[in-house]
């Protein structure tokens, strides 16, 4: 039997990705050289906890965790990424995609998982020391590219502050299944369906955080008035959050929106300056754009005023 093995584009981790395919069949071998097989655990045991909730999500066909080995289902190279940069009626295809997030939220949430060598492992809650740990990205790798050890600091100093206070505001609990990188890269259309990649990094949180990745995906730039309907549809789908709570929900969307767009810059620049990838680079000033777009309220006076004191619009322009 003749096969033919070929590497596919991988994500902003250390795992690797090769499609296998034969006459009949195609394969996407996982191999995780610098993770430890524990990760490869879980990630196959959430991908089957999806799938037990009518979740399309890829099968486990082969495993050797210790060697950092999966052969998983196929879903193809058709993200909805792609779907959306050549779609005529985004709104449409967003609309499906927050379909599907509410029926993610309302999986019944549950404190383990199983996992197939007989043991579980504990989903975590997302609370504000997951939000600090984080945001500080930005902080630890960012600020160094700009500032020296003291400014940066100072800095962080200051902001951890007011970004404590925002954290502790949340008004939702942590009460659903939260993806954490539910964007339409990680959307792909399988057949007529959807299936749902990169969940490994599954955690219980506020129901507005996953709404956060879709709506201010920082790999498409969608006009500000497409971004209201579709927050706006998924308001008027989720019968959990009344009328009176919208107000309290917009406050969530937005403090997680900044806590994400720090998170997204720290991460670019530590893939950039300690793993040589630099084609992240180029999403730094779109983020900046949507952190300034969510820190507009009067809500986030303090912290738009450490920012604009302390770098430049230029500066967040620098990595074009």
């Amino acid at each position: 039997m003749k096969f033919k093995i070929s590497p596919i584009a991988g994500d902003a981790s250390f795992r690797t990705f090769y499609r296998i395919v034969d006459n009949k069949n195609s394969r996407i071998v996982v191999h995780a050289k610098k993770e430890k097989y524990k990760n490869l655990i879980i990630y196959s045991a959430v991908n089957s906890f999806l799938r037990k909730n009518k979740i399309l999500a890829p099968k486990l066909y082969l495993h050797n965790y210790k060697k950092g080995i999966l052969f998983i289902e196929d879903f193809g190279d058709l993200s909805f990424l792609k779907l959306l940069k050549k779609s005529k009626n985004k709104l449409s295809v967003y609309k499906k995609l927050v379909e599907l997030l509410l029926k993610i939220q309302k999986i019944k949430t549950k404190s383990k998982i199983k996992t197939n060598i007989g043991k579980s492992f504990r989903i975590k809650k997302y609370t504000a020391k997951y939000l600090h740990e984080e945001s500080d990205l930005f902080f630890d790798w960012y600020l160094p590219l700009l500032f020296n050890k003291k400014k940066t600091s100072d800095i962080k100093k200051k902001t951890k502050k007011i970004l404590s206070n925002l954290y502790n505001r949340l008004n939702f609990p942590n009460s659903c299944i939260v993806h954490r990188d539910y964007h339409a890269e990680n959307l792909m259309r399988v057949g007529k369906k959807i299936g749902v990649i990169d969940s490994q990094d599954i955690i219980i949180g506020n129901p507005a955080y996953d709404l956060v990745s879709l709506i201010d995906d920082v790999r498409i730039k969608n006009s500000n008035k497409l971004k209201r309907k579709i927050y706006n549809f998924y308001l008027k789908r989720n019968i959990k959050i009344s009328t009176k709570d919208s107000n309290k929900f917009l406050e969530d969307f937005n403090i997680l929106s900044i806590q994400r767009s720090l998170k997204i810059i720290g991460i670019f620049s530590r893939l950039w300056k300690r793993d040589g990838k630099t084609k992240y680079l180029k999403f730094i000033p779109y983020t900046w754009q949507i952190l300034e777009m969510r820190m507009k309220s009067k809500n986030f006076q303090a912290l738009r005023k450490i920012f604009n004191k302390n770098i430049s619009k230029k500066t967040r322009k620098k990595y074009t």
